[in-house]
């Protein structure tokens, strides 16, 4: 999806964007006392991304607040986080319609704004309801059973959210008589805590996990439909800093040095101990921020990266190794602070906030992949990959018969393969791949060479379980 940059289409994307701002700024100070900040900029980044594509644009910053502050609502039913008003609604609308104080316009807030039309008001009213009537809310009414295809339930990595979620894949899969229903969850969280009762089929974004579910149900089937390496994503004067240090080599493709890197975080260097660093001196531990290893894949897989570079360049094995390591990798974790169970709040923390909270960040290739196809990366975002670096296999456990026919679709279907390779993800069509990277301007390797192996799924264990009592 190419980027509208000029005339009025800019404009609403400017308009958008401020509008997100405001909310964003009025979420965080609503839900202060309760929600971290970057928990709320990263469930409105996750919100946002659910409208992109859709071709009304003037209601989504209010339909986004209602999502967010129902996800974040307390449990507690003494601490409630209210929902937006049919006044708020009108009122964001009518302050992003209007930026100029002329005659005859009402003032919301000390800001002139034109009365809403007829039609405006009826639009409104519309939305408001499309609000209050949100699936999860207080006055959701109760579904009613309709024939149709065949429901599939799944567990999957937060990253394929938006896959499954595509009208497009989800027109093919209704083709073939099937419906999906998908909730996220970290690949470790969907290997150890998450109930699999009553679904039909598992969807982590690594093989370990999927081997920890096949050997918990003795299954033997699996499908790895598509795959993504591990990459650093960061921004152009911290690429600069770094090249000047050593840890990023630039080029037609950026590349990531580990050994150098971990070079740095093992004596804590700072930001600001970095010669002639004018553009980001803080007093901060050079970090690659990451997901939570104690659930999500994605740090799993870098610290299969840091470990296999911190054991002299060679897969952990033997309990000796592994204690050699373990303080190197816990380092690289405690020092961050809050960390998120899924790929997906870095990422939005990261196209959000800027270089100033998430200077580094560990993503899916995937991820930005599909993010420079739906117009978020600026120009000052630069995508590296790590040397060396891991291939992360989304593998598909299928534990009944209809999610082995999820399994068998998606890994066949050339439809479903494309639209995955629009997603960002690696299939089995190279061309396919670098073909829609190329078209969004994103410098991605061909054909990985520096990759290696994660360690054995019970050495991994202990790794993720060692790391995880650091912790405490």
């Amino acid at each position: 999806m190419s980027r509208v940059v000029s005339g009025v289409a800019a404009d609403a994307v400017q308009r958008e964007r401020q509008a997100m701002r405001r909310m964003t700024e009025s979420l965080v100070e609503d839900l202060s006392e309760n929600v971290p900040v970057d928990q709320v900029t990263s469930a409105v980044g996750a919100a946002h991304h659910r409208f992109t594509g859709k071709p009304i644009r003037e209601f989504v910053p209010i339909l986004v607040e209602r999502i967010v502050r129902r996800e974040l609502a307390d449990p507690d039913p003494t601490v409630r986080v209210p929902a937006p008003t049919a006044a708020r609604a009108a009122e964001l609308i009518a302050r992003e319609s209007n930026t100029t104080g002329e005659p005859g316009k009402r003032s919301v807030r000390g800001r002139a704004v034109a009365p809403l039309s007829i039609g405006a008001a009826v639009l409104v009213a519309a939305v408001v309801a499309a609000v209050v009537l949100l699936p999860g809310g207080a006055d959701a009414p109760a579904a009613a059973p309709v024939a149709g295809p065949t429901v599939v339930r799944g567990v999957v990595g937060s990253e394929k959210m938006s896959y499954f979620a595509d009208e497009r894949v989800v027109k093919v899969l209704a083709d073939n008589g099937l419906r999906v229903q998908v909730e996220p969850a970290g690949s470790r969280q969907i290997a150890t805590t998450v109930d699999l009762g009553g679904v039909d089929f598992a969807f982590p974004s690594s093989i370990p996990a999927a081997q920890r579910i096949q050997r918990q149900r003795n299954i033997t089937t699996k499908y790895t439909p598509f795959s993504s390496p591990i990459a650093i994503a960061t921004y152009r004067p911290i690429a600069d800093l770094l090249t000047a240090a050593g840890v990023i080599e630039p080029g037609p493709v950026a590349t990531f040095d580990m050994n150098r890197y971990l070079e740095l975080a093992a004596t804590g260097v700072q930001w600001d101990d970095l010669p002639d660093n004018t553009t980001y001196p803080v007093a901060k531990n050079i970090l690659v921020s990451t997901t939570d290893p104690r659930s999500s894949n994605s740090a799993a897989m870098y610290l299969s990266i840091a470990s296999y570079v911190a054991n002299d360049h060679t897969i952990v094995r033997g309990a000796t190794a592994e204690q050699h390591v373990l303080p190197v990798l816990s380092k690289l974790f405690l020092a961050q602070g809050y960390t998120d169970n899924s790929s997906e709040g870095p990422f939005n923390q990261y196209l959000t906030n800027g270089m100033g909270q998430t200077p580094l960040v560990c993503i899916y290739e995937a991820q930005f992949v599909e993010a420079a196809g739906e117009g978020r990366i600026e120009p000052d975002m630069v995508l590296t990959y790590p040397t060396p670096t891991v291939l992360s296999s989304h593998t598909l456990v299928p534990l009944t018969a209809t999610g082995d026919k999820i399994g068998a679709l998606l890994t066949d279907h050339p439809e479903l393969r494309r639209l995955a390779a629009e997603h960002g993800f690696r299939t089995g069509d190279t061309a396919q791949f670098t073909s829609v990277a190329a078209e969004r301007s994103v410098p991605v390797t061909a054909d990985l060479i520096d990759v290696v192996d994660v360690p054995a799924y019970e050495t991994l264990e202990r790794l993720l379980d060692g790391v995880a009592n650091s912790y405490n």
